[in-house]
Parts: structure tokens; C-alpha cells; sequence
């Protein structure tokens, strides 16, 4: 039966304004700024009480300054920052447990909040008494927290302690709850504020499903993690903080770039400032130098950072042949170059390679570290790449080969070279590290060599045994 144009049109304006109503922000922050009063001793407080208007017996500390965004329905935004970079005085305020000193913050929606360990529980309540107290708390009536307590109590998988007072949880148990509690009761915004970090690394996994799930479903996320990994694959656009203020708002892949770019600044500047004490006095000691070489593209340096001692001038994927190629199947050798140019004379280099889908996700890392500890420890001979001293304006190329057990997929390679100052991880000072230094796909012949998933495990199957239903007897 046709419908008649009436009908059309009013069908028309509904889905309209669906789309309006999904492309209308959910979380507005418009100037937000945070000022704390910092008192050097108690009695000042009091001071200032009495001569409020008179005399400033404070000092101003500035959290946040001008911080403005928006977070649209269904949308996941991490948010990420140094420690002090005003990320949890952010998430309360747009929660609404702290008042900014300017600035508006809208929100549109149920709102659940993992802010602090055990913040919004009564530590003398049971766990069963808490997840009623914190559905009150939502606009919740006691029957629908009813209908969702076995779900809640599931999830947690605390077992008899749901019933004992939270004060004797631990901390695991308590980020077991207040997750388990806040997701269940089924928000239009949930704020995760590092939480989830003190849970076993099974339930963080449960926790990223039910994340992804609620996701799918239209959840609108605010997550703050120092996990790059998480914010990368759990969200689609990120937030970074420096100082209280906005260093950085975009897609999380940019983001996390531009945070990793903050962290080797700070890095950079620790180590220079170890040096200057080490030489005090002294001139035998050098501070390390940047240099910057025509090689290094305009596209290049937007995606890079490092202290350019050295840098990625080329990475290339070639095939068993060493001919450039794109497209890779299972079981296909895969060459990965990469040519490093040297600006000053150095050893103890690493010169590594890492790849990601195009999801994200982090697949595999490896270098020429990662070789020369596993001579070191097995005591096998071998070249060792750490003991090599290379000259200014020297190019040096490494060739990394490995066999193609990936899924089908596009995957990117990022390239590196980096100083590692020590005979073991955990030393290390980036000279250059370039993202989308390079691209290529794997596809899986179905009709030849086909599996599911992100890689081949090679798996082979055989019959065991054969039990006759008869006779029971086992071939």
C-alpha cells in the first residue's frame, strides 16, 4: 500500500530531526577556568575572612584556563595530560561536583561518574546498600535497581563481600562495584577517570567490552587514561591538557601524537637539566643538540618528534624480491627498510619499527634493541647493532624481515631510531620517530589459506580418537 505525500513528509521531518537530535551536543564547556586559593598557613584563612576586600592573604593557582569543547550524543572524547594538567578538575566539574570559577558547562543526559576510588559510596554500607544508594542518586526508583541488582552483582563478581561494608573492600573490589553499579544502571553519559587502571587485567577486558557495547548503542564517553592504547582504540577524538590548558583538540591518533611529542619535550628538558648539574663547573660534558635536515618533509615533521640527532629519512615495505609492494598474503615474506641519517657522530642506536591497524590498534614493535639483548642474554654470537659507531652525515639502512602472519587488514608502519644510554630498556632518549612513515595491506585467500582474527596461529587439527556408540570402544 502506498503511503500518501502527507505521510511522506511528516516521515521526512521525523528523520530529520533524529539526525538533529544525534548531532546535538550532549557536553558543552565554554570557558571553563578554575581558580584554588592557596594558603601558605592555617591561620592566613582565617585572615582573609576577616579582611576579605582589604587584603589577599592567598595565592592563585590556575587549574584550568578558557577550556572550551563540545561532546555530541554518542560520541566517545578521551581526555589526556601530564599529572597536574587540571584532567580531573575537567571530569568533576563537567560531573558537577566542583563549580568552576568561569565559564558554563551544559550536559543533556544521565550522568555516571567514575571520578575518585570510592567516590558517591558510603564506605560503612554494604555493597547491595551502596548500588541502591547510587541509583537514588541517578533518578533510579528501588524497583528498577531491583530488576538490575543480579545483573550488577554478575558483573562485580565479588561474591559475599556485595553483602559486607565497602570500607573492607579492596581496591579492586571497589572498581569492581562502582563499574559494575554505574554501567548497569544504564547512563546517557559515562565519565571514567582512571579507574579502571587498579582492576586485573580480566576484568578490564569485560570492562572495555561493556564499554564498546554501550558505545554501539549510543553511551556518550569521557574517558581520561595515561593508557595511549586505550584513548586510541576506545575513542574517536581526545582532549589534551598542558599546564590547564588546551595544547591539543582532534581526531585521538593526532592526539596522542601530539601528547607523546609533550612527554619527550619534558623528558628532553629533565635530561638537559641532569647534564647542566653533572657539568657544573665542568666543560668536558656535552648537552645534547638538535639538528634539522632538509630530508625531514613539511608532512614528515607533523608527523614526528624527537631530538633529531638522528632521523628517519626513508622506510619503505618491499617483498622477498626487495621490490617495493603494497599488498601481502599470508605466508609472504615482508621487508620492512628503513633509512636513518646520521647528524652528529653517535652509537648505541636502536633503529625499530612498530604496526598498527587501521583501528589503531597496536600489533607488534621490534627493533634492533630487541635483537641485541636477545645475543646479550642467550650468549649466542651475533652482530651486535648497539656496539656500532656511525659518523655525521653517514646513512645507515636496516632491512627487518619477517614471515606475513597477519589478518586481513591495513596496517601502518611507524619508524624510529632512538639512543638507548643503557644495556637494557627503559633508557631511552628518541632522536626521531615519524607515524605513517608507511602503508600496506594483507588480504587472505579464502580459497587457499583462510582464517579469521588479527593473525595466523598456523594452526593444525588431528583426530585424536574415535568412540564407537555400540560399543564404546575407542579407535
Amino acid at each position: 500500500m502506498s503511503s500518501s505525500p502527507e505521510l511522506a513528509v511528516a516521515d521526512s521531518a521525523l528523520e530529520a530531526s533524529r539526525q538533529d537530535a544525534s548531532t546535538e551536543p550532549v557536553i558543552s564547556v565554554r570557558g571553563i577556568s578554575k581558580c584554588y586559593e592557596i594558603y601558605d598557613k592555617p591561620i592566613d584563612r582565617l585572615k582573609q575572612t576577616l579582611w576579605r576586600g582589604k587584603r589577599r592573604y592567598y595565592r592563585e593557582f590556575w587549574a584550568l584556563r578558557d577550556i572550551s569543547f563540545e561532546v555530541r550524543r554518542g560520541e566517545s572524547i578521551g581526555i589526556i595530560g601530564r599529572n597536574g594538567s587540571g584532567k580531573s578538575t575537567l571530569l568533576q566539574i563537567i560531573a558537577g561536583t566542583l563549580r568552576p570559577t568561569h565559564g558554563e558547562v551544559e550536559v543533556h543526559g544521565r550522568v555516571a561518574a567514575l571520578l575518585e576510588l570510592g567516590s558517591g559510596f558510603n564506605p560503612d554500607f554494604t555493597g547491595r546498600e551502596n548500588a541502591f544508594l547510587n541509583g537514588a542518586i541517578l533518578g533510579m526508583t528501588k524497583p528498577e535497581v531491583e530488576r538490575r541488582f543480579d545483573a550488577i552483582a554478575a558483573f562485580a563478581d565479588i561474591g559475599q563481600f556485595i553483602d559486607m561494608p565497602v570500607k573492607t573492600y579492596s581496591t579492586g573490589m571497589l572498581v569492581r562495584l562502582a563499574f559494575a553499579v554505574q554501567i548497569q544502571l544504564e547512563p546517557d553519559i559515562l565519565i571514567v577517570d582512571e579507574a579502571l587502571a587498579v582492576g586485573d587485567s580480566l576484568f578490564q577486558k569485560r570492562c572495555y567490552q561493556k564499554l564498546e557495547e554501550m558505545r554501539a548503542k549510543g553511551l556518550t564517553l569521557v574517558f581520561v587514561s595515561h593508557d595511549q592504547e586505550s584513548v586510541r582504540t576506545l575513542t574517536t577524538r581526545a582532549l589534551l591538557l598542558d599546564g590547564g590548558q588546551v595544547r591539543a583538540l582532534g581526531s585521538s591518533a593526532e592526539v596522542v601524537l601530539e601528547y607523546r611529542r609533550l612527554l619527550h619535550e619534558a623528558e628532553k628538558s629533565y635530561s638537559e637539566s641532569v647534564v647542566k648539574a653533572m657539568s657544573r663547573g665542568s666543560q668536558t660534558v656535552p648537552a645534547p643538540t638538535a639538528s634539522t635536515s632538509s630530508g625531514t618533509s613539511q608532512r614528515s615533521a607533523a608527523f614526528s618528534f624527537g631530538d633529531l640527532d638522528a632521523e628517519v629519512i626513508a622506510c619503505k615495505v618491499l617483498n622477498e624480491e626487495r621490490e617495493p609492494t603494497s599488498v601481502f598474503n599470508p605466508g609472504d615474506l615482508v621487508v620492512i627498510r628503513i633509512a636513518v641519517l646520521l647528524n652528529r657522530d653517535m652509537n648505541h642506536l636502536n633503529v625499530g619499527f612498530r604496526l598498527r591497524s587501521k583501528e589503531g590498534v597496536k600489533i607488534y614493535s621490534w627493533g634492533t634493541f630487541n635483537q641485541d639483548v636477545e645475543i646479550w642474554e642467550s650468549g649466542h654470537e651475533g652482530t651486535v647493532f648497539w656496539d656500532k659507531a656511525f659518523a655525521k652525515g653517514e646513512i645507515v639502512t636496516v632491512d627487518f624481515e619477517f614471515v606475513c602472519r597477519l589478518g586481513q587488514n591495513f596496517y601502518e608502519v611507524q619508524a624510529l631510531v632512538a639512543e638507548e644510554q643503557r644495556r637494557f630498556f627503559g633508557a631511552q632518549r628518541m632522536l626521531h620517530w615519524r607515524d605513517e612513515a608507511a602503508f600496506f595491506h594483507v588480504q587472505v585467500l579464502t580459497d587457499r589459506h583462510f582464517f579469521g582474527g588479527v593473525c595466523d596461529l598456523c594452526a593444525r587439527a588431528q583426530i585424536s580418537s574415535v568412540q564407537s556408540p555400540d560399543t564404546g570402544v575407542v579407535k
